[in-house]
């Protein structure tokens, strides 16, 4: 197992990042000329710096942002103070007091506690690194990072496959998904062209029967209806217009609860995560414990999401995973489209670029629950990301994979398979 240096969290040696909070388990920043270093390197290659573990920077997973500073000697302080002005971000608080609302097919209640909005306004569409023609190529370049040359990327293809399952003790499905995918190819003498834009949407829904279902297919219109009328073509929606969305959908769930007259446990409501793809940029948001998976050649599997939940809650707070997680309510969720108006949800939204080869996960906790995704994506998912591999098998292969390890809750996924490559020289 892997220790952040930054959380105390204990990851799987496979992870390059902390999957609490996303700090980086491989590289640190130089204080002094910002070159990015091993963790076990202790004096910079380009400076010859020295980079103890008391004066260099930590980055994240998001573009290697750096998020914080440890304490330097006094003559690197202001290197510091730079590098932490230009690249820190600070997330307001916002103090929700819910109600418990608990489903009656044993749905976590939401809980009482102060939740954080962690939406990145700018996403940094930056170059990367040259990708391979072939896979077997990929690989090596992803093994050997000096020889790789840094270019634009493209879109190369797409593709998805969505599937959702009643489960194996559930007698109605509260899941909701919709996807909304456009895929054009020039083809031109020299060279293709390739675009694509795509919605998304997958929805948990609580409440019981007549709740649930209700709420999960009403947030999925809601939020599908409002991208038809507002995304311009050619341009990935901003994080205000991703939030606009769900706050329509939330509220269009609360008057429904407030004309019925729902109160207590039949008050219905739903979790959230969406993607929207337009070309190879991309947009994240989730609300609740649905969760998005990233997975590539280079750095596995990823989760992308942190699920609205107190033992996440707690964490973040500083407390110790196994002691956040051993709370009674620790899956308790802390926020979900519909028991209250929005003044009660932060949706989380992620903006970045795609610049390698990715698989894209969209599931419900039916599938992501007792870390099944964690503990079976190699035999799952990593032959996904193989252009040579069916979509749809792998799909039907990963539910019957949740039913057999979990199978207490419907079952959700999408998978889009995105290909880039480097750009045209007559589109650069």
């Amino acid at each position: 197992m892997l220790t952040c240096p930054q959380c105390k969290f204990k990851n799987p040696n496979i992870n390059k990042f902390c999957q609490n909070c996303g700090t980086s388990l491989t590289h640190k920043i130089c204080p002094k000329c910002s070159t990015k270093i091993a963790l076990n390197i202790q004096h910079c290659p380009q400076c010859s710096t020295e980079c103890s573990a008391t004066s260099y920077a930590l980055i994240t997973q998001e573009e290697h942002q750096v998020v914080s500073v440890i304490p330097e000697p006094t003559q690197l302080t202001q290197n510091l103070e730079n590098i932490a002005n230009e690249n820190s971000h600070t997330s307001p608080f916002h103090q929700i007091d819910l109600e418990s609302y608990l489903d009656p097919q044993q749905r976590y209640p939401i809980a009482e506690i102060v939740t954080e909005i962690t939406t990145q306004e700018k996403p940094d569409f930056s170059p990367t690194v040259l990708q391979a023609s072939s896979e077997a190529e990929t690989k090596l370049a992803t093994e050997n990072d000096d020889s790789q040359t840094i270019l634009s990327m493209e879109l190369s293809s797409l593709e998805y496959v969505a599937y959702t399952d009643l489960g194996r003790q559930r007698h109605h499905n509260e899941d909701y998904f919709s996807v909304d995918s456009q895929f054009h190819k020039l083809e031109l003498p020299n060279h293709s062209i390739v675009t694509a834009q795509g919605l998304y949407i997958l929805c948990d829904g609580m409440g019981g029967h007549a709740g649930g279902e209700i709420a999960s297919e009403l947030a999925v219109n809601t939020i599908r209806k409002y991208f038809q009328e507002t995304w311009v073509k050619g341009e990935l929606p901003g994080t205000e217009s991703i939030c606009d969305a769900i706050y329509l959908a939330n509220q269009a769930i609360y008057e429904l609860n407030q004309q019925e007259s729902r109160s207590g446990t039949k008050r219905m409501g739903t979790t959230l995560v969406m993607l929207l793809l337009q070309n190879n940029q991309a947009a994240i948001a989730h609300v609740g414990d649905s969760r998005l998976y990233r997975l590539t050649h280079k750095q596995g599997l990823e989760q992308i999401t942190i699920d609205h939940e107190v033992g996440q809650q707690e964490i973040a707070r500083g407390v110790e995973p196994n002691i956040a997680y051993g709370r009674v309510d620790a899956y308790q969720l802390t926020q979900a489209l519909g028991p209250r108006n929005e003044d009660y949800i932060s949706p989380d939204v992620t903006l970045f670029n795609i610049n390698e080869d990715m698989l894209l996960v969209l599931v419900s906790d039916g599938l992501s629950d007792n870390d099944c995704l964690e503990t079976h994506w190699l035999t799952h998912l990593q032959p996904l990301l193989s252009y040579t591999t069916n979509l749809e098998t792998g799909i039907q292969n990963l539910i019957e994979l949740g039913n057999e390890y979990n199978g207490h809750d419907n079952l959700t996924a999408i998978l889009v398979r995105v290909k880039v490559r480097p750009s045209s020289p007559s589109c650069l």
